[in-house]
Formats: structure tokens, C-alpha cells, sequence
């Protein structure tokens, strides 16, 4: 549609101001000290209606950033839906990015040493564990229930692959488990795996660091966007930069080598909180 291929042109132009997301991602690269080196995009009409002599329109943007940073070459990429309609005259109208939010199931964890495992791991594999993430940053594997809001859903399979134990099942508010097309609360909540991986001693466990830069690839971070309490988003950390810090996948939405801090997400404020979760296994 070349109406939506301008729109995207003019919008990634080098000196555009104005947009609060695309300035913030330009000021996120300068702080860095990286360059976007080159800008690819494509966009998927998945849902198209017709209303009222207008037409509306949802797709998914596939954006590709190419990053250099000091001698270091990397892909950042995401994929993003958007709703958009065109008036009778054809022109884009109430342009939006489709925010998903997730909403609260159950409350902190609580744990029972007498939980039942459900399966014995070996050890935790961290490239087993960023090997899934790569593989399904923008894929949905079939032998899950794919969620509206994944983003807790697709972490836990990428530590499931990294070897964690799940133990708990079938009490949805004990343990980290999926089984036979059910689930606990910590392996599809946002808020519930936060505190899970707080307060867990055996089996899949996190151990709390004070920064971000002491992470390492097949670690988690936590995400409270308004600082309300309510943790919203976790992602896995795949790769460092060529500061030492972290780049994260994560689906909804669907993104790769995605710097950690999301100051270039709509959903970010200045009252973000973050939670830092090395992972271990027992």
C-alpha cells in the first residue's frame, strides 16, 4: 500500500522531531554511542474491514535497525501491529499502535517444599535457553498455548529449554510449570514470574543483581512500566553490547537484540522499575 510506505518513510526520515517514540529510540542510540546504520521495513495486512465508506486495516511492522557500535555489528529487530483507517479520500487516519496489556492473575507466589516435581533437569544451558529464544523471538511453537499478551509465556519456554525444572503442577499458584495445556500463574504472568524466580529455593530460581550490566546471556528482566507495583513484561537476555550491557528478545512485542532499558517503548515512563534475575537451577 503506498499510502503506508510513504507514511513509514517520512516517519523514519533522519530529522524528523516530534514523534515521542522514534525521538526517544534516536536519543537511546546517541547515549550508546551507536549508529543506525540502515533502516528495512515491512509491513503484513493481516485484518481488513470495511465500515461506513471507510476501510480499516490491522498489520504487523517488521522493523530491521542495523547498529554499529564501536567495532561491533549487530540486528535489532521487531515486529509491532498497528490499526490504521482510510477515509473516503484514502488517507491514513487514527494511526495507532495496538498496545496489548496483560491482565493480573493470581497474587505472589507462595511455595510448599512439598510441591510435587514435575520432571528432573540437568543444570541450566544458557545457550540452549538463547538458542530457543533466537529460534522463536518472532515464531509461536505449536507445543505451547500461544497467549494474547506471550511475553511470560515465550520467557518460560526459553528457560524450560535451558533445562529448568518445572515443579507444582496441577496447582496453578504453586511452583513453574505447563502441562497437558495448563499452566501455572508463573509461567504465563508477568507479575507471577517476577515473584517466582523473588522467591524460589529450589528447582528454577533467580538470584536478584543490583544492575543490568551483571547479567549475562540466559538471564531475565523484569518490567514495571508505571512503577505501580504491577510488574507488566519480562524478556531474556541473548547478548551484550559492545558496552557490556544487555540485549534482550521478547514477544509482545516481538522483538531481538533489543537494548534492555526499552526508553524506545510506548509503553515506557520515567517511573519504570526494573528487577535484575540471574538464573540458577537445583
Amino acid at each position: 500500500m503506498e499510502q503506508l510506505k510513504a507514511y513509514w518513510q517520512d516517519f523514519f526520515s533522519w530529522d524528523r522531531k516530534g514523534d515521542d517514540w522514534w525521538t526517544r529510540k534516536q536519543a537511546l542510540f546517541a547515549k550508546r554511542d551507536a549508529e543506525i546504520v540502515k533502516i528495512k521495513g515491512n509491513g503484513h495486512v493481516y485484518s481488513t474491514m470495511r465500515y461506513d465508506q471507510q476501510e480499516y486495516y490491522q498489520y504487523h511492522l517488521h522493523v530491521q535497525f542495523l547498529v554499529k557500535q564501536e567495532e561491533q555489528l549487530y540486528l535489532e529487530e521487531s515486529v509491532t501491529p498497528y490499526l490504521f483507517r482510510l477515509d473516503h479520500l484514502g488517507e491514513i487516519k487514527d494511526h495507532q499502535h495496538q498496545v496489548k496489556k496483560q491482565e493480573a492473575e493470581g497474587e505472589e507466589q507462595l511455595f510448599n517444599e512439598k510441591d510435587k516435581f514435575v520432571n528432573k533437569r540437568s543444570p541450566y544451558d544458557r545457550q540452549a535457553a538463547v538458542q530457543y529464544a533466537e529460534r522463536w523471538w518472532n515464531d509461536y511453537n505449536p507445543d505451547y498455548r500461544r497467549f494474547p499478551v506471550d511475553c511470560t509465556n515465550y520467557v518460560s519456554q526459553c528457560l524450560y529449554a535451558g533445562g529448568a525444572p518445572m515443579y507444582g503442577a496441577p496447582v496453578r499458584d504453586r511452583g513453574w510449570w505447563y502441562q497437558d495445556n495448563n499452566w501455572s500463574f508463573s509461567w504465563a504472568v508477568a507479575h507471577s514470574l517476577r515473584w517466582y524466580l523473588a522467591g524460589s529455593t529450589k528447582g528454577l530460581r533467580g538470584e536478584e543483581k543490583e544492575t543490568a550490566e551483571q547479567l549475562i546471556p540466559g538471564d531475565v528482566i523484569c518490567y514495571d512500566f508505571s512503577g505501580d507495583g504491577r510488574w507488566d513484561h519480562n524478556t531474556i537476555v541473548v547478548a551484550k553490547d559492545a558496552n557490556g550491557m544487555p540485549l534482550v528478545n521478547a514477544h509482545t512485542d516481538n522483538s531481538r537484540n533489543r537494548y534492555w532499558s526499552y526508553e524506545d517503548s510506548t509503553a515506557w515512563t520515567p517511573d519504570i522499575q526494573y528487577k535484575f534475575f540471574r538464573i540458577y537451577t537445583e
